[in-house]
């Protein structure tokens, strides 16, 4: 079993409520939009996973990956940080999404949490929404999980204080 804390959107402001947060998790993920000064606390921290995203500089771009398609455990997992959602996926993700479906499809971007099942393609869709503090978002959020074998479960949105 991996206990997963799953964070996006830090523009740069890393909460030290994060490190409470994720203490028990055994990886962290990353969905883009870092921002300076936020990967390598993380990766201090914990073993880290992430994409850039379209305001991280040619350092953090150097780092991560625009998409990162893994396994972990027995589930598919595709992160990307621009990818869309169930019913609106990106262009660029259309066609592998419908191909060859994940069974997990992480993306940031929005700043809108958002988790939905894919009855269509039999996929899990977790947005965590933002992080930072940055953006039009009122409340701050994270997610936690676990991957046991094939199973994503144990879900929990955690807010952050205000902006």
């Amino acid at each position: 079993m991996k206990k997963i804390g799953l964070i996006s959107d830090t523009h740069g402001f890393l909460d030290d409520a994060v490190f409470k947060h994720f203490d028990a998790v055994d990886e962290i993920w990353h969905a883009g939009d870092f921002g300076a000064n936020v990967d390598e606390p993380l990766a201090n921290f914990k073993p880290l996973r992430g994409v850039f995203g379209n305001i991280d500089d040619s350092l953090i771009r150097g780092r991560f990956p625009e998409q990162n398609r893994f396994m972990c455990e027995q589930v598919d997992v595709w992160m990307t940080h621009i990818g869309g959602y169930p019913g609106k996926y990106s262009s660029y993700v259309k066609p592998e999404i419908y191909t060859k479906p994940p069974k997990l499809f992480i993306t940031g971007h929005s700043h809108i949490l958002k988790v939905m099942f894919d009855e269509k393609i039999k996929c899990l869709h977790i947005n965590p929404g933002a992080a930072g503090k940055q953006g039009w978002h009122k409340v701050r959020t994270l997610v936690r999980f676990c991957i046991s074998d094939e199973n994503i479960h144990t879900l929990e949105v955690i807010e952050l204080s205000g902006r």
